[in-house]
């Protein structure tokens, strides 16, 4: 079933003037230089809006979206999910394979993934006031482990900010596979379009085969411990001991980039990490997962459990580091060396990130809406 009908066409062009007024650049507002932000989409032309609805309309079925947000059709989608979880789970237990464990290098889908990087790169744009910094740091052949600090909870907003960055300085050409929960594939309608946009089941063989294939694959060692951290500890790099990205880099003989994501841990407000509510009740076993964090964001308030949620318009910059060579140092010292490197990173790039003091969400849309026909 198509995800979008002419007469939703039809409705969304009476938006035009709406979408004009918040979504215009800066330089037609107040008269500075040229807008930073000309590679994202252009919601003020409406050709150009209708064509990517027209691209979704191919690319994404109505009944995948719709099942999220119908009650029963959405339980039944995670009790199955569930379902496969603990079968996996068990199958491990007993050292047995899993018929979903398969590496497939193959299931990416270029026309959706470019689908999907306007869709970003427009709303970084419009609403994070993305930007990035270092990007000559990435090889433009040969495989390479990017490793990044996590943030943002379930909101993977620093994943798919980090995949623009990426594909507009390399090209839809150079493959990027970034390594996943378990829990993301064992929803089947998910899975399908995570699969689709090059992800990847988190796994140590996966993410060698890959980098020996000479793509790029990009981890989150810290994972839930990371992008839970609390709030006070935002701009602080947590990897919390996981080692095993250093023996990947080793195994496949490929470099390490450093990626850090800055102000996606802004866009909702994690009070604690919820570690001793999480082995309580048991979330290892369930999710994979000790912590069950509380958190304050939109429009749940003041919540328990990885929900996700409305974004705040944090400003948003996304960094890569100089290349490290881990080939001739042991673990302990490869790991410290990355960590030390991410933290570093992430410190000069909150200074700098300070430095430049964006204008505010609000004063901008104020001054848009002022400046409206």
């Amino acid at each position: 079933m198509p995800l979008i009908g002419p007469r939703f066409v039809q409705f969304s062009e009476s938006f035009v003037p709406v979408l004009t007024a918040l979504c215009r650049p800066l330089d037609q507002v107040d008269g500075a230089g040229a807008s930073r932000d000309t590679a994202a989409m252009d919601l003020r032309d409406v050709a150009s809006l209708m064509a990517w609805m027209k691209r979704a309309h191919d690319e994404i079925a109505v009944a995948d979206l719709a099942g999220y947000a119908i009650p029963p059709i959405l339980i039944a989608r995670l009790k199955a999910a569930f379902d496969e979880s603990k079968a996996r789970a068990n199958a491990k237990a007993r050292g047995e394979s899993f018929a979903t464990d398969q590496v497939d290098l193959d299931g990416r889908d270029p026309a959706f993934i470019a689908l999907m990087l306007d869709f970003f790169r427009t709303l970084g744009t419009r609403w994070f006031d993305w930007q990035v910094s270092g990007a000559e740091h990435l090889p433009s052949s040969g495989g390479a482990l990017l490793v990044s600090n996590h943030s943002g909870g379930v909101v993977v907003s620093d994943a798919f900010l980090t995949h623009v960055a990426v594909y507009d300085a390399l090209g839809l050409d150079r493959p990027l596979h970034c390594l996943a929960h378990d829990f993301a594939f064992d929803e089947a309608v998910l899975g399908r379009y995570m699969r689709r946009f090059g992800v990847l089941r988190a796994h140590p063989e996966t993410a060698v085969a890959a980098l020996r294939d000479q793509r790029l694959v990009l981890v989150y060692p810290g994972s839930d411990r990371d992008a839970f951290r609390p709030f006070r500890e935002r701009h602080r790099v947590t990897l919390s001991g996981r080692q095993g990205f250093v023996r990947v880099a080793q195994a496949a003989g490929v470099p390490i980039i450093p990626v850090v994501s800055v102000g996606t841990h802004e866009q909702l407000l994690v009070l604690a990490r919820g570690e001793r509510l999480g082995r309580a009740l048991g979330t290892r076993a369930m999710f994979r997962s000790d912590v069950l964090p509380v958190t304050l964001s939109i429009p749940w308030g003041l919540s328990v459990g990885p929900l996700p949620y409305f974004p705040l318009p944090a400003q948003t910059t996304i960094a890569f580091g100089a290349p490290i060579q881990v080939d001739d140092v042991d673990v302990n010292h490869g790991y410290q060396r990355v960590e030390e490197a991410l933290q570093t990173l992430m410190d000069e790039t909150v200074a700098a990130r300070a430095d430049k003091a964006p204008e505010g969400r609000r004063q901008r849309l104020r001054r848009r809406l002022r400046r409206t026909p």
